[in-house]
Order: C-alpha cells, then structure tokens, then sequence
C-alpha cells in the first residue's frame, strides 16, 4: 500500500484517465473532480494519446522520421513513441524526458534493453541540457529531421515558459523537422477557470493552465501547419480501420504537427 503518497501527480493523474494502474487515491480523487467538472476528461486523454501514436507513424511511415524526442513522455502506456515508430523502422530512435521520478524509474525498467531508446531525466524547459546531454547526443544527428513532441505538455507549463521553449526547440531542429503539439483547450471560461484551479491547487502549483485554441495557435508561429491543419486531434489523420474516437466537448485536446521550412 502507499500511504506516504500525499500529493497528486499529473502524470500519475494522466495514468488514471487512460485507465492505468499506476496511481494512488490522491491522483483518483483530483480524476474524479475533474470529470465532476468536464466529463469529457478520461476522451481527452484517450484522444491526446492516440493523436500521439497516429502522429509518430504517419511521421515515420510518410516522411521518413528516423528521430523523436518526447518532452514529458508521463509513465509509460500501450504502444509507446519507440514501439509505434519501430514497428515501421525498427532503426528509429527515441529520447523520453521527465522529470517526474516514477515516471523516470518505470521507463527506465520498460525501456533497459532497448539501444535506440534514452530516457533523460531534465525539466522539458531545459533545452540545452536536453539537446547537449550525452544519450541525446549519441542517438540524435543534429542535422537530420527529427520530431519533437510536445502532447498534454504545454497546458502543464506557466505562461511565460511555453513559447520560449518551443522557440528553443525549433531553433535546435534541422529544417524539416517537426513539432507535434496538442494541448487541452476549452471554448468555456468557466471550464477554463475550474478545471485549471483543481489541477493547479492539486499539484500546489506546479501546473499551467487550460489555454484558448488561438494560443496554441501562437505555439506553431512560423511553422508549415501540416493537412489536416489545426483543430480538435480526433480529427487528425483519423485511422481508417478504427472506430472514430467518441470526442469531448467540454474540454478538447487541440494541437496539430507543423513541419520547420
């Protein structure tokens, strides 16, 4: 049992939703007030991870990607970023990054026997650490395309760190690399409001916000948006031999991947 487990982690939290079994009460209750608040919660995450599967295989199967890094991958889920682009080039190599320290000891236990995979232990924020570190120097050319992903990152992060990061980010990418962003957005102020006040005052803190689709928008400034564009992720590249994916409404998971000219 884990009773020392008092504060909630958004990772942990995130597990929950997508019906994981890697978390406390702690993270149960902040799940169960926050589908009190938008029901849509547990599809949101469903449809946030499956737009991140759909994303890193269409990237590797269309255009060739070869190199992905994913900022605050969360504790590890079924097909993971390695296991959906080595099953179209086994050569594919991925960087995870967290800082969370479940999250680092499970991927590190999943990912031992892998040697295309590192897991780095650096704040997202960090990109020279990231960029700079050895792992990601010994399995990242910096002069190939590579897929930077940011999904159900972004909304985690305060203002004034998003859009630097992402300039950062873009800045160290060879051209033709892609961003892959999606985060959590409402249409509704008052969901807005609640839902970031409960995660917000769950992690004391450490959480940014439920953002506006024109923000996120703002994050891919000066990227070639690719088709579909911009919008609700259930409805980019939807797999043709799936179901569609029921879709929430209270809160969507918007974002898109931009291509670096």
């Amino acid at each position: 049992m884990h009773h020392g487990v008092r504060t909630p982690s958004v990772a942990r939290i995130y597990d929950r939703l997508l019906g994981g079994v890697d978390n406390h009460p702690v993270d149960q209750k902040v799940c169960d007030d926050l589908i009190g608040i938008a029901p849509g919660s547990r599809t949101l995450a469903l449809a946030s991870r499956s737009f991140l599967r759909r994303a890193v295989r269409v990237l590797a199967r269309d255009y060739g990607v070869r190199q992905f890094l994913e900022h605050g991958c969360g504790l590890p889920a079924r097909d993971n970023v390695h296991e959906v682009a080595g099953a179209v080039a086994p050569e594919a190599r991925v960087v995870y990054i967290d800082n969370d320290p479940l999250v680092l000891a499970h991927a590190r236990a999943r990912l031992v026997e892998n040697p295309w995979t590192a897991v780095v232990a650096a704040d997202v924020r960090d990109t020279a650490a990231i960029f700079d570190c050895a792992q990601v120097r010994g399995l990242v050319r910096p002069d190939e395309p590579t897929a930077a992903l940011f999904v159900a990152v972004s909304q985690c992060l305060p203002d004034e760190d998003v859009v630097p990061m992402l300039e950062r980010v873009k800045e160290r990418l060879a051209p033709g690399s892609f961003l892959v962003v999606c985060q959590y957005t409402s249409r509704c102020p008052e969901v807005r409001e609640q839902v970031t006040s409960l995660i917000r005052g769950a992690t004391q803190g450490r959480w940014g916000r439920v953002r506006e689709e024109h923000e996120v928008r703002g994050f891919l400034h000066g990227l070639e948006i690719m088709d579909p564009g911009l919008g609700d992720v259930t409805d980019w590249r939807p797999d043709p031999v799936r179901p569609p994916l029921p879709r929430a409404t209270d809160l969507i998971a918007w974002g898109g991947v931009g291509r670096i000219p």
